[in-house]
């Protein structure tokens, strides 16, 4: 493994866990929009 492989990794990880956690606060705060309407 070089170097430049494990930053590639790491980058790669980074952004596939950051765009699930982006989807997630999306959807919690398109619920949370539903559920203030609603009331």
């Amino acid at each position: 493994m070089s170097v430049s492989a494990i930053v590639m990794m790491i980058i790669g990880v980074t952004i596939i866990w950051g765009g699930l956690a982006a989807s997630i606060v999306y959807a919690v705060s398109k619920s949370r929009e539903k559920s203030r309407q609603n009331s």
